[in-house]
Parts: C-alpha cells; structure tokens; sequence
C-alpha cells in the first residue's frame, strides 16, 4: 500500500458552525514524506492508515497556520476533537516544517506527537529525526535518534545526511561504521551523503573508501550514488579518477555531467569543460543555469572570448534567462575575456539586479581601468535604493588605484562608515595601493601604521609592488623585509626586490637578492603568453623557438618593430633584467612572449579586427610602450590582460594613461 496516497482531514459536524480555521476549497490533503523516507516497508505503512471524510478541506499552506499565543491552530482543532488525525498526519506537519526550515513549528508538532497515541511509531519519528536534521538542530537529531527503540536504514541515512549538509563531515562518517555494526545494509540515499561528508575532507582518502563500500554493494554504477562520486573526486582535485567514475556509469543525469564540467572549471580548464558541454549536448542531455554558469567561469578563466560567445548563443537559443548567477558569470566571461562593452551588455539585459549583479559590473569596469565610470555606476546604484556592501566599497577602492583617482579613492574609504561598513584588510591593501601608486610613500606608511591591526604580508605587498613601479628601492627593501617575515613562502616579493635593484642598476644589490632567492629555493614564474584565434588557444614563451611557425613569427615582430621605430618607439633596455651590454638588452628586449603573441595574431586576424592577448605576469614597460605604437601602425585596437589589470590599446594610447 503507497502511503503518498491522497488522504483527507474530517471535521467533526457539531463543529460546523464554529468560526473556520480558513477557507476551504475543493482540494484534498497529501500525505508525503521526505526524500529519505522512499524506503518504507509495508509494515511501516501500515501505521499510518486510517479513513478520512471528505466533509472539509485543509490546504497544504496553511498546516502552520499560528495561533496567538506561537502554537499551531491545525493541532488546537485535534485537540478539541474537530480533526481526526492519525500518524500520517503528524508525518505531512513534519516533512512541511522540514521542507520550509520552521524548526519552531517542528518542535512544536514534535511535543504534540509524544503525547499522542503514536508516540513510537517509527515512520514518524524518522520525520522527526529528518526535520531537525535538515533545519540543522543536529543535537535534537541525534537525541531523538538515540532514544528511539528501533532504528532502520531511514532512520541512519536522516543523521548521516544532516550531518553532511551542514558541513560536519567527520561526524556523519563517524556514523557509518556504527550503522555498519547493527547489521544494516546502505542504500544509495545512504552513499549520496557519505559521498557529500568524504569529498568534504578534501583529501580524498575517505571519499576512496567510500568508493569501495559503493563497489562491495553494487552502487558503483548507481547514478545517484555515482554522480556523488564524479562531485566528490573533482572537488578533491582528482580529475582522472572522477572521469574515469563517470565514463563508466551505465546512465547519467544532468547532476553527473554537471559535476564534471565544474571540476574543469574550477581547475581553469576551459578548453575541457566546453568540449564536455559539447559532449552532453551529443548525448541529448538539457544543460541547466549551473550548467552554463561552470561553463562561463571555465571560459573567463583562460579568456576564451569565441568559445563563450558560442555557449551564449546556445543558452539564448535554450530558452534560459539572464537570472542570478548565470548572468553573473557571464558577465564575469565577457569582462574577463576583454569585451566590457558586451559585459555591460550583458548586465543591462539582467531579469533582476541585486548588489551581487551591481558588484560584477563595478568589477568589471575596475579590470578594465574605467576608473570614473565605475563611479558613475556606484553612484546610480546608490540613487536607485541598492545598498552597498564591503565588496561594492573594494571595487570602487580597486577603480580608484588603478585610475589614480586618490581622493575620490580616500573619500570612498570614509565614507563606508556612513554604511556601518567595517573596512577589512583587502580595503586597507587596496588604500596602501592607491596611496602608493600615486608615489606619496609618505602618507602610506603613516596609514599603515594607523591600521586598527597588525598589517599582514598583503598589505606590505601592496607597498612594496609601489616601490616597484616608483623604483624606491630603500623603502621596497623595507617592504620586502617585512614580508618575509609574514611569508616565507611567497616568491613573488623575492623576484619584485631583484627587479626593483637590477632596474636601478644595484647590480651588487640584485646579486645578493638571487642568491638569497637560490638559498630559499625560490623559482621564478615563467613569463607566458596566449592569444585565441578561431577556437584555438596558442601559448608562447620569452625567445619560444618551439613553436611550429616560430621563423614567421619572428620576421613579423622584426618587420613591426622596424616600422614602429619609424613612429617613434625607442626600446627601453631597463626592462631585461640582466648584467649584460645595451645591444643584448635589446636584442633580447625584441622576443618576450606578449611581443610574439601579436606577431602571430597579426599574421593569423584579419585586418580592422580586435586582438585579444593575455599575459600571466604584469605586462614590462618596453612591451606597454610597443603595443601603443602597434595599434597606431596597424589601426587596430589591442587589448592585453595581464595579472592586475586589462590594457585597451588605441591609436597610440593605452586606457590605463600610462599609469598601471
């Protein structure tokens, strides 16, 4: 017998005339329960059956309807003998509180059920066991747990899941060897929220043990349980292991296919999160808002602009809505990928706009050095009612030191306390940024030593990456001292000191910061480059003599260079970092690697179109000053993303003002 049938609540007929809980409609009351009671046996069932009278109606909304002094009316009306209820109505009271997070109205029905006649009947105290859990009061859960007289497979699963959907992972694994022990068998629910607990430890090692009870029960092949273990094993970074779980699954489900592009994305592997998307369209499967989302995200992180605009058209074609974070991400996509014009596109085409969607814009127009206009946005998001939060006060911070603006910057960070903002270190970093940028080194150490606490190696980071780019090699060393005091570990403030004397030619200086950086055993980050032409993404490195078309490659650079001579570019031999002669300066000056990426976009683009480069380090000065007299020469506009920020090169001039 199916306890999901439709059931009816009676009202007793000498009550007719009393004053009516609320209207009552033609629609009949259903008894259900929650995902983990789907295992119910026949004997359980049989607790819940009675026969109701159809006389009046209570409609599922109003089951919590409250009385004034907090309880629950439905239950007065069983009090008074107006309702003739049963387990199975306690049961839909419990799953409703559940699925509605009313804890407060579940511990109400809780007390009124232990006074009933009902008290032990398991099928409901497993509800009650599964409403605590899900409303995350896991120490009621667990006491209605160990008190109960008998426990089945449902009763466990209920535990284990809470345990696992609020975060305490090592508790609901704990669980399982105690319900191992009583002699019960675990069902695919069961492995779905263990699955959840072990790929929360991070490691792994649980989550492969879990794997191996799923193989010694036969749910390896199970969707639910495998599509847990594709989750599982990319959010622990083991991407073989998670393909290799989901190639060998005899059916998939949206949530399996899901998982795995996430895993790409969340890797930075765009180039495989499309080619699974593709894949899953083969195999007739919908993609979903989390679908596109991981998809975008995987696209923004290499800057693949083509492949984003080809899945773009896909979800319009779909029938999805820019709703919540699929237009975030795909805002975040095109802003990434160097087209702001399409990501405030994309923005104005929003169903909805919270702060969240603000937040992006205000990003997006920070990355791409649009200092003013990102204030323009804040200040129309401030007339319109949104509110800001800490984020929105960081993008128009990071807006202000990447356009130089420093005292609509300083007013920005006053005027958080208006907000009852408090500023966090990532706005004091931003601050020391700003204040450094603009070479007053004096009021930025004077506002470190203000800071409400101890600054971290950010902050010093922060000051010393200003002495870079001001060449203040007194003060960076001070800055870098600090640093690697707060983290040792980082190579990054290493490399910027060497820089930051070789510049200046201290070349004694330089050669005592390498050699401290060899006795750490600090590497430097290879410089790379990459640009993306018709769905193909092509790397290059500093002097690359690997690549297949490396001798036109280098013609071309040596042509442009030539010809941009001509206009007035004059190499600048104190960007290579190196002791040797001015002549191999700038021979080797001639090859970085973002020099050779345009030459091969140059060769590979048709003329009038935008090229799109980006860099993993922050673009050298010689390189800065090349791009600009390259798109006067070719009259085309360059945009180059580098690790602070994007450069829209122009007709001669660059968006940040020479000041990045």
């Amino acid at each position: 017998m199916n306890i999901y049938k439709r059931r009816y609540i009676q009202i007793n007929p000498i009550l007719h005339h009393a004053k009516p809980l609320l209207p009552l409609p033609s629609r009949f009351l259903t008894a259900s329960a929650a995902n983990v009671t789907n295992t119910y046996t026949l004997d359980n069932e049989e607790q819940l059956q009675l026969s109701f009278d159809s006389s009046c109606i209570i409609q599922d909304k109003d089951l919590l309807h409250k009385t004034h002094d907090g309880g629950l009316r439905v239950l007065e009306l069983i009090d008074s003998g107006s309702i003739k209820s049963d387990a199975s109505f306690y049961n839909k009271l419990l799953n409703e509180c559940a699925k509605l997070g009313r804890v407060k109205e579940g511990k109400v029905v809780h007390e009124h059920f232990s006074r009933s006649r009902f008290w032990d009947y398991q099928v409901v105290l497993n509800s009650v066991v599964n409403m605590y859990a899900k409303c995350g009061c896991l120490e009621d859960a667990r006491k209605v747990f160990d008190e109960m007289p008998v426990r089945d497979v449902v009763t466990w699963t209920a535990l284990i899941t809470g345990f696992s959907q609020h975060e305490r992972y090592g508790e609901a694994l704990r669980l399982f060897p105690e319900f191992l022990s009583v002699g019960l068998e675990p069902n695919h629910f069961t492995f779905s929220s263990l699955i959840k607990a072990a790929g929360g430890m991070g490691s792994g090692r649980e989550g492969r043990q879990i794997h191996g009870f799923c193989l010694k029960y036969g749910y390896d092949g199970n969707v639910y349980a495998g599509s847990a273990l594709v989750d599982m094993y990319v959010r622990c970074g083991l991407m073989e292991d998670g393909e290799r779980v989901f190639r060998g699954l005899s059916s998939k489900n949206d949530v399996s296919w899901n998982a795995l592009i996430a895993g790409h994305a969340r890797r930075g592997e765009g180039e495989s999160a499309v080619r699974v998307f593709k894949e899953m369209q083969r195999e007739d499967f919908k993609a979903t808002h989390f679908t596109y989302s991981s998809v975008f995200s995987a696209c923004a992180n290499i800057g693949a602009l083509e492949q984003g605009k080809w899945v773009h058209a896909h979800m319009i074609k779909s029938g999805i809505k820019l709703v919540a974070f699929v237009g975030h991400t795909l805002l975040d996509m095109y802003s990434k990928s160097g087209s702001i014009t399409d990501a405030i596109k994309v923005f104005d085409r929003l169903v909805k706009r919270d702060v969240v969607s603000w937040n992006s814009l205000l990003t997006a127009c920070a990355q791409h050095g649009r200092g003013r206009e990102t204030i323009r946005y804040f200040k129309k998001m401030l007339k319109i009612g949104i509110k800001p939060n800490a984020i929105t006060f960081l993008c128009v911070l990071t807006a202000c030191s990447h356009a130089g603006l420093l005292e609509q910057g300083e007013h920005y960070f006053n005027l958080m306390k208006k907000y009852d903002i408090e500023p966090d270190t990532t706005h004091y970093v931003t601050v020391v940024d700003l204040l450094g940028r603009a070479g007053d080194f004096h009021r930025a150490e004077m506002f470190i030593r203000n800071m409400p606490f101890e600054p971290d190696a950010a902050v010093w980071k922060a000051l010393l990456g200003a002495c870079r780019m001001h060449k203040n090699a007194e003060l960076g060393a001070y800055a870098a001292e600090q640093v690697f005091k707060l983290d040792p570990n980082d190579s990054g403030p290493h490399i910027i000191l060497y820089n930051i004397y070789a510049s200046a030619g201290r070349w004694e200086e330089a050669a005592k910061a390498r050699k401290a950086m060899r006795e750490r055993g600090v590497k430097k980050e290879p410089a790379c480059s990459w640009v993306e032409i018709e769905n193909a993404v092509h790397m290059f490195v500093a002097n690359d003599d690997t690549h297949p078309h490396r001798e036109e490659i280098f013609k071309m650079w040596e042509k442009i260079s030539q010809e941009i001579k001509k206009i007035g570019y004059v190499p600048d031999p104190s960007h290579v970092l190196l002791f040797v002669d001015q002549q191999e300066r700038e021979a080797k000056l001639q090859y970085h690697s973002e020099k050779l990426a345009l030459a091969f976009a140059l060769l590979n683009t048709p003329d009038g179109s935008t090229i799109r480069i980006k860099k993993n380090i922050r673009v050298c000065g010689d390189c800065h000053s090349a791009f600009k007299f390259v798109s006067k020469l070719v009259e085309r506009e360059i945009i180059l993303r580098d690790t602070n920020r994007f450069h829209h090169f122009s007709d001669g001039l660059c968006s940040c003002g020479d000041y990045w």
